[in-house]
Order: structure tokens, then C-alpha cells, then sequence
């Protein structure tokens, strides 16, 4: 006698077997994303972080790799790794929500697009290059200001956009895992809290240490769907996630 109870068997049949390889796919993309991660977290410690853009120049110019890493390329990456999970739980949950599922994907998309050009990673690293090789004050000045229009970027609406959707796109994606029985409720929560976190970025004076309490959450729950990915790409019957237990 089966202990899941009819109610389950229908969450379960949620998992599309179908889309196994783009599950396998999304689960070795959340894997590397959790990597990813914990190598991004100790750029700052090795690295540091330049105050303005001269300094930003000649940390370029005495280590281009090092300039690539402090203006966030490992995060670009990060980006790109969330395509083939986003598109994975899609798959997975589709039935489950399918309106939420489709404003999900939307705004996770969006989200990455945006992130990607809010970081001219290689665009500083042009701009380092002509300043060095610039002979006159005229020409310095100039990649002095393009390089002050890049850092404007940076920060910018772009990356705002980029912010916002993807929080947004957290608090979507755990409504429809908490109602559906392809992940576990610990999967759920922790984007929750990932995402009601990140909002703590515009609280005063202490806000960036809300929101660093975010990385943490997402990065138990990228754990949790680089697991669960993989086990629904598996051959054989989709189960139910008992992560919980």
C-alpha cells in the first residue's frame, strides 16, 4: 500500500518527465551557481574594491583578470548559469501554476538581461587599456569620463530592474513550490526569505547588511534545486520531495 495519498500523486505527476534532460541541464547549472558563489564571495577579500575610477583603472591595468572579477564577471556568469534553471522549473512546475509559472520565467529573464548590462566588465577593461595609452591630458580626460559613465551603469537602472525581478521573481517561484510536491517546503522558504531579504537593501544605514543575509538563503536554496533537479532527471518514476523530513 502506497503512503502518498492521492492528493500527492497528483502534485506529483506536476514534474513534467518529458523535460528530464533540460532538469539534468538545471541542475548541473545550479551546482555551478552555488561555485560560483562561494568563489564571488572572496573576490572582495583578495581583490578589494576601488573608490573611484583612477583607482578602478589601475587595478585594471596591474591585473586585468582581477579588474574583471571586482567589476562582478563571476556574477555575470551566475546570470547566465540561472537561464537553463529558470527555464528548468518552468518544466518542473508549469502545470502546477501555469499563469504564475509564465510571469516567473518573464521576470526572471528579464532580470538577467538587465544584470548583464549593468556590468560592462570588458567595456572598462577597453576604456583601462586607451588610458593607459593615452599621450595627452585631452585624450586621458576623455576615458576618464567614459570610465565615469561606466561606473554610472553600474549602479544603475539596469541594475535596479535586475534587482527588483529577480526579488520578485523569488516570492512567485516559492508561491508555486509551496503548492505544488516536486520540491520540498524548506526550498520554498528560503527563496521567501531570500527575496523578502533583498528588499532590506533599501533600509537605511543597516540595509546592506540585511540584504547580505539574503546570499546565504539563495544559496540553500540553489543547493536544494541543483539536488532536486537532478533527481527528477533521473530515469525512472518522479517522486515526491521529502526534503522536509
Amino acid at each position: 500500500m502506497s503512503l502518498v495519498d492521492p492528493g500527492s500523486r497528483a502534485e506529483q505527476a506536476d514534474a513534467d518527465p518529458t523535460f528530464r534532460p533540460l532538469y539534468r541541464i538545471g541542475g548541473v547549472a545550479a551546482a555551478l551557481m552555488v561555485a560560483v558563489t562561494l568563489l564571488h564571495s572572496g573576490v572582495f577579500f583578495v581583490v578589494g574594491l576601488p573608490s573611484n575610477i583612477v583607482e578602478w583603472f589601475e587595478l585594471f591595468e596591474s591585473n586585468a583578470l582581477s579588474g574583471l572579477l571586482a567589476f562582478e564577471l563571476l556574477l555575470v556568469i551566475y546570470v547566465i548559469l540561472c537561464v537553463p534553471v529558470v527555464l528548468a522549473l518552468y518544466a518542473a512546475l508549469r502545470r502546477t501554476r501555469p499563469s504564475l509559472m509564465s510571469i516567473y520565467m518573464a521576470l526572471g529573464l528579464i532580470g538577467i538581461v538587465a544584470f548583464v548590462a549593468s556590468r560592462p566588465a570588458f567595456e572598462m577593461l577597453a576604456l583601462s587599456n586607451g588610458y593607459a595609452a593615452a599621450t595627452t591630458d585631452a585624450q586621458r580626460a576623455a576615458y576618464l569620463a567614459a570610465g565615469e559613465a561606466a561606473l554610472a551603469v553600474f549602479d544603475g537602472t539596469a541594475f535596479w530592474v535586475s534587482y527588483v525581478l529577480g526579488s520578485l521573481s523569488g516570492l512567485v517561484i516559492s508561491a508555486v513550490i509551496l503548492r505544488s510536491a516536486v520540491f520540498s517546503k524548506t526550498t520554498a522558504y528560503l527563496r521567501l526569505a531570500s527575496s523578502v531579504l533583498d528588499f532590506g537593501l533599501f533600509v537605511p544605514t543597516i540595509g546592506l547588511f540585511i540584504a547580505l543575509l539574503s546570499v546565504f538563503c539563495l544559496l540553500g536554496f540553489n543547493i536544494l534545486v541543483a539536488r532536486r533537479l537532478l533527481q527528477l532527471g533521473r530515469a525512472g518514476p518522479i517522486d515526491v520531495d521529502h526534503g522536509d523530513a
